[in-house]
């Protein structure tokens, strides 16, 4: 493992820890919440740098994506979130990390842009990778698939009927 690699390694598994610790000790649901995406989105760096690009990709697009929108959907529908419950992350201190986050996530994308592409081999298909998953998705776990589907359905429609429920009091 080159240098450039091995940093990036520590560097996203130190986000990931950051992340979580900082999800588990704020107040604000909305603020753990986002904090949540930001330990999800380390971990689909990691894997991504660890050659597994498809789990990456669903970690990004279903976790970090859809089940985070849910979530937030749900706590603002529920009204968890007060306004100066998110004091913590308007401060100068979170200004400042977002700052340098967003400083180090540049100097990553110049780095990468700056190193020629990887030549493909004919045994790195990432196509040959997916067909096995997509096909034992929706062909052998179609049922459980469904299921967890309308689980996250009855999630929603629940937060409604509370949301409404708490309105009327």
């Amino acid at each position: 493992m080159t240098l450039f690699y091995q940093f990036h390694f520590y560097l996203f598994g130190l986000i990931a820890v950051a992340s979580g610790v900082l999800f588990v000790t704020r107040k604000s649901p909305v603020a753990a919440v986002l904090w949540l995406v930001g330990a999800m989105t380390s971990l689909a760096a990691l894997y991504v740098m660890m050659g597994a690009h498809f789990v990456g990709a669903v970690q990004v697009i279903i976790y970090a994506g859809a089940i985070m929108v849910v979530f937030l959907f749900v706590v603002m529908l529920l009204n968890l979130g007060h306004a100066d419950a998110l004091a913590d992350i308007r401060a100068r201190g979170g200004r400042f990390a977002a700052g340098a986050a967003g400083l180090v996530i540049l100097a990553f994308l110049l780095a990468v842009a700056r190193q020629p592409l990887p030549r493909a081999t004919p045994d790195a298909q990432p196509a040959n990778a997916i067909v096995p998953v997509a096909e034992a998705l929706y062909r052998d776990y179609v049922l459980a698939f469904e299921a967890a589907s309308l689980v996250l359905l009855a999630a929603i429609v629940a937060a409604v009927v509370l949301a409404k429920r708490s309105a009327r009091t």
